[in-house]
């Protein structure tokens, strides 16, 4: 999609011929900036309210990522936001994807919509000065943690793997520094100890819809300013983007720990680790896999045999770690294979050994 700005429909407004667009005139322009597919629950929740007929606001464009090359086809695609918006019918020409949106033509853009307020949740750039002057209210994000903590790329996934029971999800505005603007609201939750990364994003861009909703008529009128608490920056932690190195895993670490890291990187980029398989002659040979489904097994087991050996038990390999425990583990795939559980993945051995990695 091209950033191509039409406004024609905003100027066609500028007659007031009949009272349902003096009443369409009255709401006040937002523009939504979004790219992956946990920040479509805010794009919906943003369409949805501003289709009622006591909306305060209209959506006047959407900002997000430009296509990209994606999946096994490599084929150009449009961001997961830019879909979703098509998809619900959102006129394509207010469907916006600078590279950079510091450019001036985008910019530009921008002013001609009167933008009075300015959303954005996971859109994937820092937003300049020049662009955070352009709506009156401000810019508010949709952020998945309990600011200050967790400021930055990847807040969920660093909170499960500190193996955090609390998280939430916070509305602040943008300024200049990372994710340090005054909070206007935020909402806990509990963390389940088996949640992966992806669920729990979907589960907190939920949560940060519904409460941006309710929030959006206090920011609109003025008012949440005055009751946005600043950040206490002496408590704030970082977030930073996962990297792939970092999927490596290693058993030297007890099994809560590595469970945690294997929830954190579900989705992208994964845990991975190398195993000995040990064929009927003898011989080891490496076999490289990802864990995708693990758990802390905490019945007691007493095995006979070398400290590096993996079992089966109840359907469940499990693997010996440091601290005398033992991580469970439920699915796994294998390179260019599908996940698969675990059992299968067993029987699939043939009667091989299998062991850790020294």
């Amino acid at each position: 999609m091209q950033p191509i700005l039409s406004l024609k429909r905003f100027l066609c407004c500028a007659n007031g011929a009949s009272p349902a667009i003096n009443n369409a005139r009255r709401k006040k322009n937002l523009v939504f900036l979004g790219s992956p597919q946990v920040a479509g629950s805010v794009l919906d929740a943003l369409l949805d309210a501003s289709s009622l007929p006591s909306s305060i606001f209209r959506l006047a464009a959407i900002v997000t990522q430009p296509p990209s090359r994606r999946d096994r086809g490599r084929k150009m695609m449009p961001s997961p936001v830019a879909q979703r918006a098509v998809d619900r019918g959102f006129p394509s020409d207010l469907i916006l994807t600078p590279e950079k949106v510091g450019e001036e033509h985008f910019l530009s853009n921008l002013r001609n919509l009167s933008p009075e307020l300015c959303i954005t949740a996971a859109y994937g750039n820092i937003l300049p000065s020049k662009f955070l002057e352009i709506p009156p209210y401000g810019t508010v994000n949709v952020h998945p943690s309990l600011l200050p903590l967790y400021r930055g790329a990847a807040p969920v996934q660093r909170a499960l793997q500190n193996g955090d029971t609390e998280t939430g999800v916070s509305i602040a505005y943008t300024v200049r520094a990372l994710d340090a603007g005054p909070v206007i609201a935020q909402q806990k939750v509990e963390v389940d100890g088996g949640i992966k990364a992806p669920e729990l994003l979907l589960e907190l861009f939920h949560l940060g819809a519904n409460l941006l909703i309710h929030e959006i008529p206090s920011i609109l009128d003025g008012t949440a300013k005055f009751k946005a608490q600043a950040q206490d920056d002496s408590k704030a932690t970082l977030a930073p983007k996962l990297k792939a190195e970092e999927s490596l895993v290693s058993f030297d670490k007890d099994a809560k720990q590595i469970h945690d890291k294997v929830r954190a990187f579900a989705g992208w980029p994964g845990t991975r680790t190398t195993l000995r398989l040990i064929d009927c002659e003898g011989n080891p040979n490496p076999l490289d896999v990802k864990i995708v489904t693990t758990r802390v097994y905490t019945k007691t087991i007493n095995i006979k045999g070398d400290e590096n050996d993996i079992v089966f038990v109840g359907g469940s390999l499990l693997i010996p770690c440091a601290g005398s425990t033992w991580l469970e583990v439920l699915e796994i795939q294998l390179p260019g294979k599908k996940v698969i559980d675990s059992a299968s993945f067993w029987n699939g051995l043939r009667g091989q050994k299998l062991m850790k990695s020294f």
